[in-house]
């Protein structure tokens, strides 16, 4: 078997076509007729029966072009203004598509993921608050001109002022939490899921996981994230001091990747932030989504033997 054809190289050398690919299924997502509209939202392309959702493919690829390009361009990035651009430029592109299907939650995890990368690649302060804070005007501005993003931000604020219209989800994640205390109800036990919580399978799975597992199971899971994370970055920083630094980039970006997401899936089940419709990962339902994770996954295992192997030698 050949070992090359399975190593970051790989992911290094076709990782702007693969990034190009995914556009280009961005695109295609917003053709009738190939695409699937499910909830008013059009985010799933049919291949042979099967549904995926780009959305979360694009999160993987676009770490890979932002690692591949902070390896080639690093002088740029810390010296010149531009260099900073350019990988803006791709990130403004890919929000546009996604923004009309529309994906608002994939746009934030793209956005905040690859800032932070850029940001660990040298980008100089100045430059990573200014594009945070252009970043964040720009998302008030979507949220403001969008009723039923700005719907959400007010229901989250109180969501007892209306707990049966815009509240809703939010109430019945809480009641959710409320029911589980320190101990939860059991596996398998939780009502909410089975009659009150919508997407409980998905979006409010972590809501059922308190219900039936209580506090303790919660933070057991979420002890389990931070291991993943921990573990993630200490390969990434690895790979940096043995001077594989696509790996180490690659290692950083699946690592935040995997904070921001679980960190707003957590955070919108507890109503400590707005309702977005994200997974938390490895956990909610979802073919797409568990696929992709799977494959960072096995990315972080190939760095980690690529990292063993570059110590014996």
């Amino acid at each position: 078997m050949d070992v090359y054809a399975y190593a970051m190289r790989v992911w290094f050398d076709y990782g702007l076509m693969g990034l190009l690919v995914g556009i280009l299924l961005l695109i295609m997502v917003l053709v009738p007729g190939i695409s699937r509209m499910v909830n008013g939202s059009r985010r799933w392309l049919g291949v042979a029966g099967l549904y995926l959702q780009v959305a979360e493919l694009v999160k993987l690829l676009m770490i890979v072009y932002v690692a591949r390009f902070m390896v080639q361009y690093h002088h740029q990035i810390q010296h010149s203004l531009l260099g900073f651009i350019k990988p803006l430029m791709i990130i403004s592109l890919i929000s546009l598509l996604l923004l009309r299907q529309p994906d608002f939650g994939s746009v934030v995890v793209i956005t905040v993921t690859s800032l932070v990368l850029l940001y660990l690649g040298g980008v100089p302060i100045r430059y990573f608050l200014a594009a945070l804070l252009l970043t964040s005007i720009v998302f008030a501005i979507l949220v403001m001109l969008a009723p039923y993003r700005l719907q959400r931000f007010t229901s989250f604020i109180d969501p007892w002022a209306n707990p049966f219209a815009g509240g809703y989800q939010l109430t019945q994640s809480l009641i959710a939490f409320g029911r589980g205390g320190w101990f939860g109800l059991g596996l398998g036990e939780s009502i909410q899921k089975l009659f009150y919580l919508p997407e409980a399978h998905t979006d409010f799975i972590f809501a059922v996981i308190a219900e039936e597992l209580g506090a303790v199971g919660a933070m057991v899971l979420m002890g389990l994230y931070a291991t993943v994370w921990w573990r993630s970055l200490s390969i990434g920083h690895q790979a940096h001091l043995l001077r594989q630094h696509f790996n180490g980039y690659m290692a950083q970006g699946i690592a935040i990747w995997f904070a921001v997401q679980t960190l707003i899936s957590i955070g919108v089940n507890m109503g400590v932030l707005p309702t977005k419709g994200l997974t938390l990962p490895l956990v909610s339902y979802g073919g797409s989504s568990m696929m992709v994770y799977s494959v960072a996954l096995a990315l972080l295992l190939r760095i980690a033997q690529e990292n063993r192997r570059e110590l014996l030698w």
